[in-house]
């Protein structure tokens, strides 16, 4: 088969681990017989500084004659830290998700027998965890109107979702319900807000059309509890931009490391693929973040994009192994044992494959 994919490195360590991402697909490829051929493209801060924008239409025009999009990470100090910037890596995201009609962010929660103790949580609390989080991406507070007034003293963000953008995002989580244990969890906060209860009467509306799905209805502080309480009676949560953004990022930490959690983000056009992790620049260069979740949203794009799942079961395999036999990088590393630099991780798993 012939793959064509975007590589969009981004900032941080984004190129590191987009580089060995793309080892393990060469990898593959040279297995499996297939021809896969990438092309590069600018992105965030990288973005701005070559070209004064962080998602160019040069970057786009790559993204949408590409089969799927594999994506590092954004973000930098020298912008995180100065509010008054006029441009920012991350307005690249949104612009992305927003031209590429990315409205779905699919995150995966699950947990690896080798490092369950690695986990904040306790084993019985985490154990059997397997939760898929539907997060909307182009609707909500992130592209709501925003602004100042009295002189700058008063801020606000205003959350707007219409029945469309709920309903196609509800669709993909109802289907998605479908093909696992049939549980869907809708998470908002209806007795407050009004944007919640029309999301609330939307998804209540469908159930109809899909009498084999168990649906719960819970609010946002509950499931930020209840997450770490007992995350393994969980199967599919669907939820808004925002509530999305934090709470996929409290389920990352169940696996004992964000490096781990892969994700993809579906809609209109081309679907994305990038690990959970921001751009860490404090490591950049240095070889030693963990690839891994890029790996791991490599063995998604060739499964959902591709439909090459016995491709994407052996590079889920191989990870597996490096961690049961130890060849990680620092942030897993048992004390008294060795830290794996990134590269060498990358040299065992196409090795092993």
């Amino acid at each position: 088969m012939k793959l064509n994919i975007a590589l969009l490195a981004g900032d941080g360590i984004g190129p590191e681990i987009i580089a060995q991402a793309v080892r393990v697909c060469d990898a593959i490829a040279t297995k499996y017989n297939h021809e896969i051929n990438y092309t590069e493209a600018l992105t965030g801060a990288a973005a701005i500084d070559a070209v004064g924008e962080p998602y160019p239409d040069s970057t786009h025009e790559v993204c949408m004659a590409a089969d799927a999009v594999l994506f590092g990470a954004i973000g930098l100090p020298k912008y995180d830290n100065d509010p008054s910037a006029k441009v920012r890596p991350e307005q690249g995201l949104l612009k992305m998700r927003q031209k590429l009609g990315l409205f779905a962010n699919v995150r995966p929660t699950f947990t690896f027998p080798s490092l369950i103790d690695k986990s904040p949580l306790k084993r019985e609390r985490i154990e059997g965890t397997d939760l898929v989080f539907l997060r909307e991406l182009t609707g909500g507070a992130y592209f709501g109107e925003r602004g100042r007034k009295d002189n700058g003293n008063t801020a606000y963000d205003t959350m707007i979702y219409t029945r469309m953008e709920v309903t196609r995002i509800a669709k993909v989580a109802f289907e998605t319900a479908m093909q696992r244990r049939k549980r869907l969890c809708l998470v908002d906060k209806a007795n407050v807000l009004e944007s919640s209860r029309l999301w609330r009467e939307t998804v209540q509306a469908m159930e109809k059309d899909y009498p084999e799905v168990e649906v719960a209805y819970e609010l946002v502080d509950a499931v930020a509890m209840r997450l770490v309480q007992w995350p393994n009676q969980y199967d599919v949560l669907v939820t808004e931009n925002l509530f999305g953004d934090i709470l996929t990022d409290e389920a990352s930490v169940i696996a004992g490391s964000m490096g781990l959690m892969p994700s993809a983000s579906k809609g209109e056009h081309t679907d994305l693929y990038e690990p959970i992790h921001g751009s860490y620049p404090q490591a950049a260069g240095k070889d030693i973040a963990n690839p891994l979740a890029t790996i791991l949203s490599a063995a998604m794009m060739l499964e959902d994009t591709f439909k090459l799942k016995d491709e994407a079961k052996d590079i889920r395999d191989v990870v597996n192994k490096s961690l049961e036999e130890g060849i990680v990088t620092e942030d897993l590393a048992v004390k008294g044992s060795k830290a794996y630099k990134m590269s060498e991780v990358g040299d065992w798993l196409v090795a092993n494959i």
